[in-house]
């Protein structure tokens, strides 16, 4: 009896142990030989002052694999190792302080404070937590996939068969080593599941766990980093809830011996209470976002639309078929639009032809009509355009190419319903998409197009594996194989689904030595040596990248953010113009870079060093220190980051604001946006000699100061001005203003006071 249950077990577990393993083998040079799946490699490779360093040998310079995935070490990276390091500390990571002057941490969804997953930097040390964050992606992902299409009543081959085109489809992979877009997407088989499992145990004890796993479910896709994404996720799922209680999805359930216990009305009632569960406690996270959004610049400094490969151009169509017809970024022959990972909706050539069956045999009708409209909203469609026509917030500043994820999921689904149908009575009509690749092969052949070369070579693989999968299905229709051919043909068939998918994966994605993630050179070394409070500024987009400054506690004028605070841009955007134009668009789209150091305002910005590959001249500035090619000067006309003023402007308007910064002598005078004396007063101020300023602790959420003066003046710090900071002079409540455009200052009354500035989200 007890090898009889034995054996009962593994027969039904088999393919989550396939799984588990088959992600094993995905992750092999992780696992077994230390390697990390992280882009680090770019960072030494790509950027100085890395670049001035030979590592481990290699003394023509680290070649990299993957430049175009450098936004995990340029953000995600970055964000959650400050996220990290503040929860190791006990604090709450609210303020970044190391870009831009200063802007939110933690209402950065993208730095996924709250995450469930987080629990894992407590355990092992951060390049391993991270690694093993990427490597739970396709396998939760495949897990969740499996026992969603399990309990659609799909067998076990099949449910695998979906879960592993899931898990490497190309969404997964052009998107792993990011740690965020994937940990939010995991999630959606899983939700679906729950709502199936609800709507079955709508009286029964079950009911309670599944409706706590749909609220963690939603609410841990919201905390995984990624709102596009999880908006996708939100509005499938719900779609998804729409149809399972209207009489049409009831219908169909109930016809596979599911009982029904309530009307649509009550079912979406009940529902309505769990989502609201998932607003309640995700609530907090909320205002801090949206009020993010709001001070951000994600409006204005938007990336054109109207550019090509915004939406999924056409052409872009043949890459479900060979994901490289248009080449690779890691073989740098990418010739296609825009960006390749935007533009990769591969899920392996096996599982598509299964898909495109299934659809043909009217299967998963929901599946099958949620993946058009939504392809058709990814491609450049009439009705896919007046989104961004009608600018419709949020939507219009995102791009559709993502909406790629929801295609592959409905394909993969439906994938596993073809290969049911497969085996139920095979047809030759599912050799029909052996058209696509004929059709593919004339373009290459009759093209003139020099760049087919790279497409016809790039073909030659799915045309094999097509034509095998030609081979299985003539083999099962005319019986060729005959003792035990399903197993045989099934076999096959994952297993060419496995080495199609994970060929592909491991073409694309770089594992690279631990040594390389971020590590010290004399330059950094020379900067963190000066214990003051100062910024830095690189010259040259081959220097320190933004968000880097950040891993090694220094702060940088740049960034890299899509939430960047609307006021510092403008600022930088005058600061390049080298005049008072805050006009949009702003220039930077997501990456601030000021390069104007010869600009006045770098001086009030504190930068006390600039980094450069030539030579700047400049009476102000310094050679301080050189690695390489890497020059670092001190700024000798530098402000400190707080200091004392006894006269004031009050600007009227925004666009006076910035004309008087960029007029006036701000070592003296700070421009203000509203009397400092309140409502139908002013502030008499007495010009006195310079008090003292001086900083006695400066954290991330905290700035202490101690101030003092012979005469009432006004503090200016250089730091952001925020919703959220509140101020106090020796513990009474004092106001801030928005002082030189974007920073902070108090009034502070004659003789030794302490002020203190702290940072709350909520």
């Amino acid at each position: 009896m007890k090898l009889f249950k034995l054996y009962s077990c593994c027969f039904r577990f088999w393919p989550l142990v396939a799984i588990f393993l088959l992600s094993l083998v995905f992750f092999w040079k992780f696992f077994f030989q230390g390697l990390l799946p992280v882009p680090a490699d770019t960072i030494v490779g790509m950027y100085h002052p890395w670049r001035e360093v030979v590592w481990d040998g290699l003394t023509a310079g680290v070649p990299f694999k993957n430049f175009l995935i450098t936004d995990s070490v340029r953000q995600q990276l970055p964000w959650r190792k400050l996220v990290i390091d503040a929860l190791h500390q006990g604090q709450w990571p609210a303020w970044n302080p190391y870009a831009m002057t200063g802007l939110p941490l933690a209402a950065n969804l993208q730095s996924a404070p709250l995450y469930i997953f987080n629990f894992l930097f407590f355990i092992f040390e951060f390049p391993t937590a991270w690694s093993i964050l990427i490597w739970l992606q396709p396998l939760l992902a495949a897990v969740f996939m499996y026992l969603f299409l399990q309990e659609k009543k799909l067998s076990q081959p099949a449910s695998l068969l979906g879960a592993i085109s899931f898990a490497f489809s190309g969404f997964f992979i052009a998107w792993l080593e990011w740690g965020t877009v994937l940990h939010a997407a995991l999630w959606l088989p899983l939700i679906l599941l729950s709502i199936e499992k609800i709507l079955s145990h709508l009286i029964k004890p079950k009911f309670l766990i599944w409706a706590l796993i749909f609220i963690f479910s939603l609410v841990q896709s919201f905390f995984a980093g990624h709102l596009q994404v999880f908006f996708y996720v939100f509005l499938f799922s719900f779609g998804y809830l729409f149809y399972r209680v209207t009489p049409l999805g009831s219908a169909a359930h109930t016809a596979r011996g599911v009982t029904q216990h309530a009307v649509p009305l009550q079912k979406l009632f009940l529902f309505m209470l769990l989502y609201s569960c998932f607003i309640i406690l995700t609530l907090p996270q909320w205002r801090g976002t949206w009020q993010l959004i709001g001070q951000s610049a994600r409006q204005i400094d938007q990336a054109d639309w109207t550019k090509p490969g915004w939406f999924v151009p056409w052409r872009h169509l043949g890459q479900f078929f060979a994901p490289d017809f248009f080449g690779n970024p890691t073989t740098l022959n990418y010739w296609g639009e825009w960006n390749y990972a935007e533009m990769v909706g591969f899920v392996g050539v096996i599982p598509l032809f299964l898909a495109l069956w299934a659809i043909a045999k009217g299967k998963a009708k929901f599946f099958t009509l949620s993946g058009l409209v939504v392809l058709s909203f990814a491609l450049p469609t009439p009705w896919a355009k007046l989104i961004y026509q009608g600018q419709i917030p949020f939507l219009s500043t995102s791009q559709p190419t993502r909406l790629l994820f929801l295609v592959d999921f409905c394909l993969v689904i439906l994938a596993a319903y073809g290969l049911e149908e497969f085996f139920k009575k095979p047809s030759w009509k599912i050799l029909r998409p052996v058209t696509f690749y004929a059709t593919l092969w004339l373009v290459v052949l009759l093209g003139r197009d020099p760049s087919l070369a790279i497409a016809q070579r790039n073909l030659i693989l799915p045309t094999g594996m097509a034509l095998i999968f030609v081979a299985l299905v003539i083999a099962k229709k005319i019986k060729f194989i005959i003792h035990n051919s399903k197993f045989l043909i099934l076999s096959v068939l994952l297993a060419l689904t496995v080495f199609d998918l994970f060929r592909f994966g491991w073409k694309f994605e770089p594992f690279v030595n631990k040594s390389w993630l971020f590590p010290t050179t004399k330059t950094i070394e020379f900067l963190q040596k000066d214990q003051d409070i100062f910024r830095i500024m690189a010259t040259d987009s081959r220097l320190t990248p933004p968000n880097f400054a950040g891993w090694y506690g220094l702060q940088d004028i740049a960034g890299y953010d899509p939430l960047y605070l609307q006021r510092f841009g403008e600022l930088a955007a005058a600061m390049e113009r080298d005049e008072p134009n805050i006009q949009p668009p702003l220039g930077f789209n997501r990456i601030v870079t000021p390069k104007n150091w010869d600009s006045p305002l770098v001086n009030l910005l504190n930068v006390k060093y600039f980094l450069s590959l030539t030579n700047l001249n400049s009476p102000d500035l310094e050679l301080v220190f050189r690695e390489g090619e890497t020059r670092v000067y001190q700024n000798k006309a530098v402000f400190p980051r707080a200091f004392l003023v006894y006269d004031y402007r009050v600007a009227a308007s925004k666009q006076e604001a910035i004309e008087l910064t960029m007029q006036t002598d701000l070592e003296k005078t700070v421009i203000l946006e509203e009397s400092p004396g309140g409502a139908g007063a002013s502030l008499v101020l007495a010009l006195a000699e310079p008090g003292e300023v001086e900083i006695t602790d400066y954290q991330a959420n905290e700035v202490r100061l101690v101030t003092d003066s012979q005469q009432p003046g006004i503090l200016v710090l250089t730091d952001a001005f925020y919703p959220g900071w509140q101020a106090s002079a020796d513990g009474q409540t004092v106001v801030i203003y928005r002082a030189d455009y974007h920073f902070r200052a108090v009034v502070v009354p004659e003789g030794k006071h302490e002020i203190v500035y702290r940072y709350s989200q909520l």
